[in-house]
């Protein structure tokens, strides 16, 4: 059961009992629509403490760099016609060298989690493409960003406090542990 003393520790455990397991460290691709880049922004800054790289296509590349995150790679859209391809050699604004997209990037195994809040016919369908690749290849996929959000803080929670069984009667009086979900 997704219970413990913290949202992040609670949302770990029903990942983990789901048979989905979070990384500890690596890669995040983010692709936010507009609707989700406020939560999404808190999310990588949580992902960015705890050591992740991030990636992202131009948009939500745009938001994070302009709320001072790091983003490693701009990713182009599976949907843009107009993009050069990645072997033209025509690089992205965002450092130099062909742009990827986030499928040739999850095949190549540096992605260890994806988030991917897609919207309208042409994110709707990179979105299907990105979901299926992930699936393929064994990396986690978040379709929101308050699910991204909880997953950040459940990897932090988690680094600090071991997920422990407790009988619902230690949670109704009172069980508790210094430090946990302090932020």
């Amino acid at each position: 059961m997704g219970i413990d003393l913290t949202f992040g520790l609670a949302f770990a455990k029903s990942q983990l009992a789901a048979g989905d397991h979070r990384p500890t460290k690596g890669t995040v691709f983010l692709s936010l629509a507009d609707r989700d880049k406020r939560v999404g922004l808190l999310a990588a800054e949580r992902f960015v403490d705890l050591g992740f790289d991030l990636v992202a296509t131009e948009g939500t590349a745009d938001a994070l760099v302009a709320a001072g995150l790091p983003v490693r790679e701009v990713l182009r859209k599976l949907s843009t016609s107009d993009v050069p391809s990645p072997d033209s050699g025509e690089g992205a604004s965002y450092g130099s060298g062909p742009r990827r997209d986030a499928v040739e990037l999850l095949e190549s195994g540096e992605v260890q989690l994806v988030v991917n809040s897609p919207r309208g016919r042409g994110p709707r369908a990179d979105g299907a493409y990105i979901r299926s690749t992930a699936a393929r290849v064994r990396v986690p996929l978040l379709t929101t960003a308050a699910a991204a959000l909880a997953a950040a803080n459940g990897i932090a929670d988690t680094a600090t406090h071991e997920p422990q069984v407790r009988s619902l009667q230690e949670y109704h009086r009172g069980v508790r542990a210094s430090g946990a979900g302090q932020r």
